[in-house]
């Protein structure tokens, strides 16, 4: 009797020392997930192709789909059959607030990895390429950034772009009218309305945004990049477990095909080729195992 007594007492203390050793190895979001049975993915409502509502309002696109790809690897490495992914509508201005909090596990929008940026939140692998451009009416006769002067930009606050526009502009000076929106299909709006005389983002941006205009024809994306901007998808800080388990996922993506498979998807249907600095950062990123 002794004996299971004891034998008991031993079991009772090395789970107790066991237990936080195990959710160590895993990090905090990978505990947390195991915790809520629950993997929850931040996402941008109007960011067409990345992360935007279709007309159910579920969450789409393609940085969804590499984020449901992790969700699914993290499903497998904490055997959690039933677990559940839940949907978090974020925007530029709270984004990295919810990461930080840990209400969400993943920005999965179209977001740019920066420096600065990361100090605010973790970055995987590089998974799109694009640059600040701008869009206008067809004919509005503006070609470029430097057309603007007199003229009404729209743009959304808190973004690479925001800043990268305003520095130009400030640079040229040249007296240009800055409209802040909250969001692409707020910037749209300001364009069919007649509010705003260019649209300033991201270039695929603009393009998801022109496809979905009420008349695609009358806008037209226009001028040299203004930034380079790298777009990755956003993890807490200082969790090099879960990181690791983002990166091993896409890494096997790159190796894969399936990648590719999931740009034909989305960027198909806006006639965008594979720019040639993505399809090298595909290569480059495609770590063995």
């Amino acid at each position: 009797m002794k004996r299971t007594v004891f034998a008991a007492a031993i079991a009772a203390v090395l789970s107790v020392a066991v237990s936080p050793a195990i959710a160590q190895d895993l990090g905090p979001t990978l505990t947390k997930i195991r915790q809520n049975n629950t993997f929850t993915i931040g996402h941008r409502e109007a960011s067409v192709p990345f992360s935007a509502l279709n007309q159910q309002q579920r969450a789409e696109g393609f940085s969804i789909d590499l984020c449901l790809k992790v969700a699914e690897a993290a499903k497998e490495q904490l055997n959690l059959p039933n677990m559940q992914v839940r949907f978090v509508p974020v925007t530029p201005q709270t984004r990295f607030a919810l990461i930080a909090n840990g209400t969400i596990d993943m920005e999965c929008g179209s977001t740019t990895n920066t420096i600065a940026r990361q100090g605010q939140a973790a970055f995987t692998a590089t998974t799109f390429i694009t640059g600040t451009k701008i869009m206008v009416r067809a004919n509005s006769g503006i070609r470029s950034v430097d057309d603007l002067a007199g003229k009404t930009l729209v743009v959304l606050p808190g973004t690479t772009n925001e800043q990268a526009l305003k520095a130009y502009i400030e640079q040229k000076r040249m007296q240009v009218r800055i409209l802040n929106v909250r969001d692409h299909a707020e910037a749209l709006l300001a364009m069919e309305t007649d509010r705003a005389d260019a649209y300033g983002s991201d270039d695929v941006l603009l393009y998801g945004s022109r496809r979905r205009s009420r008349n695609p024809a009358q806008y037209v994306v226009v001028g040299d990049f203004i930034t380079f901007d790298p777009y990755a998808l956003a993890v807490p800080r200082n969790d090099s477990t879960f990181l690791t388990l983002a990166n091993r996922t896409l890494a096997r993506m790159f190796r894969d095909g399936s990648f590719k498979a999931t740009y034909d998807k989305w960027f198909g249907p806006l006639d965008m080729p594979l720019n040639p600095l993505l399809e090298a950062a595909i290569q480059l990123q495609a770590i063995p195992e």
